[in-house]
């Protein structure tokens, strides 16, 4: 077996400052992340045994030193703030302690030695000194005045006088740190939901310092969802505040926001960039003394293979993509400005179930669709399938333009020549009341039959032409023996009107 021990951000100090519990968290769910067996031990160490994962990371030392790098990143990845002294979390750039081992006990025990900037015995594990081992520490002083300061001089004394004078959990804690007993330890769990509650260090009256905090509870959830291969679709942050009066009026006791992400993500500095465009338009009713972290709504991530080019030749990419290019992805960009700006400011095209031009696209608020466009009823994209997908123009013209005919072929700056066609539309017959059918300024209203085509010239380029079909029009062709006005008409035929051409839609 092999064990490696992490410290936490506060063991060197004598109690565990305010929001430890949730750096404690954080630790232990992040190191999940490299093997299953983690465990918490004396509020000052996470312990990971590797021996049955370190294959899969590329051998012991580059687990070892992935590992050093995820925790140099992890605690060195918030901005100097006071909140961040009190912590105790070490600045960026201060070299990252830890210890390895047989046995979780070594591993503390050279991890302990690491962070009083003691170099390890050169003679192995029996050279560790005793006040390394957690249950020793009460029988330190005795032992020294022996002249026993070592596992290995401990290990040589009668073991009988031991037991009988300092216990035989003295011995058996032994046995488990060399080797020769088999330890016990009680196996870091998730959640099943991801619900953190956290104590500030201090009242928060700001959105500034308030996002500080949840900034903490995120570094958790990150590690929840990579233990869970997760993403998060909805948070929710709700806080308690400390005051439940101000001049006299009552105001409520918690206040809470939601913040939602089209895509499941675990990108933390994208749902920390939400969170604080939400609440930079919030106001705080009182100062707050506590927040709670909640998730509403997760999805299942699908992992990617890496990337056998070199960073600079990948294409696309964004924060979620470790193996791509650096940027921020349409929909970050979407969520962050509708976040900002408020949902109605910033819209973004849908399309719609329907043959008509006109209804094949929509513009809704950018929040809405990305955040219900997963799953909304009546919201479709262009797939491979869709009939001509290739062929549909950029830019639509609102009415469409009618074009001069030459010959019985349409001309916009000049004569266009037909190249793909035609893509026959028959359709609208179901809203015809509605649209005012039979409006002659309008020739997209009530029953529409056309003949569309792709025309290009020199100098329009590519554009988008529909050719009318011509519809039976009521009293337009009447029949023999027709009674109109009391009088029979007979052999009426219906003048030839010539096919009108429309201008509709420009490609780019």
């Amino acid at each position: 077996m092999h064990w490696i021990a992490m410290p936490l951000p506060w063991c060197d100090e004598p109690a565990a400052p305010p929001g430890a519990a949730v750096q404690t968290a954080a630790a232990g769910w992040w190191a999940l992340r490299f093997t299953p067996r983690v465990a918490l031990v004396d509020g000052e160490a996470v312990l990971l045994e590797v021996s049955t994962t370190e294959r899969l990371w590329g051998g012991r030392d580059a687990l070892l030193a992935q590992l050093l790098q995820a925790w140099a990143d992890a605690s060195g990845g918030l901005p100097d703030h006071i909140a961040t002294r009190e912590l105790g979390a070490q600045p960026p750039g201060t070299p990252t302690v830890w210890g390895c081992g047989p046995t979780a006990l070594v591993a503390q025990a050279r991890l302990r030695m690491a962070l009083a900037g003691r170099a390890p015995p050169g003679q192995g594990v029996e050279g560790l000194p005793l006040h390394t081992l957690t249950a020793l520490r009460p029988h330190a002083a005795s032992l020294e005045r022996m002249g026993c300061r070592t596992w290995g001089a401990l290990r040589a004394l009668p073991r009988a006088g031991v037991a009988r004078r300092f216990g035989a959990k003295v011995l058996r804690v032994l046995d488990q740190a060399l080797g020769d007993a088999p330890e016990a330890h009680a196996w870091l769990e998730l959640p099943e939901q991801f619900a953190l509650t956290a104590e500030l260090p201090a009242l928060a009256e700001s959105a500034d310092a308030l996002l500080w905090s949840a900034s903490r509870c995120l570094t958790a959830l990150q590690g929840w969802l990579q233990a869970r291969q997760q993403g998060a679709l909805a948070l929710e942050l709700a806080w308690r505040h400390d005051l439940r009066r101000i001049d006299g009026v009552a105001i409520a006791p918690t206040q809470a926001m939601a913040v939602r992400t089209a895509q499941a993500t675990q990108d933390m500095a994208h749902l920390r960039r939400l969170l604080s465009e939400s609440l930079a338009r919030t106001a705080l009713a009182a100062p707050v003394n506590q927040i709670t972290l909640r998730l509403l709504e997760s999805a299942p991530l699908p992992h990617r293979s890496a990337s056998l080019l070199p960073p600079g030749d990948r294409v696309g990419g964004g924060c979620d993509d470790p193996g791509g290019a650096s940027g921020e992805a349409l929909h970050q960009l979407l969520e962050r400005l509708s976040a900002r700006l408020g949902a109605g400011h910033v819209m973004a095209p849908v399309l719609q179930a329907d043959h008509r031009p006109e209804r094949m696209q929509q513009w809704r608020p950018a929040a809405e669709v990305l955040g219900q466009g997963r799953a909304h009823p009546g919201i479709h994209t262009a797939g491979p399938n869709a009939p001509d997908a290739t062929l549909w123009p950029t830019w639509l013209l609102r009415p469409p333009r009618r074009l001069a005919v030459q010959g019985n072929r349409p001309c916009h700056h000049g004569l266009l020549r037909l190249l793909a066609g035609p893509h026959r539309f028959e359709a609208g017959w179901w809203s015809a009341a509605d649209e005012g059918a039979g409006d002659p300024a309008y020739p997209c209203a009530g029953l529409a039959l056309r003949d569309y085509f792709v025309a290009h010239n020199d100098v329009a380029g590519l554009v988008w032409v529909f050719r009318e079909r011509l519809a039976p029009q009521a009293g337009g062709a009447v029949q023999e023996g027709v009674v109109q006005k009391g009088v029979v008409q007979k052999d009426v035929v219906p003048a030839a009107q010539p096919q009108r051409w429309f201008l509709h839609g420009i490609f780019g």
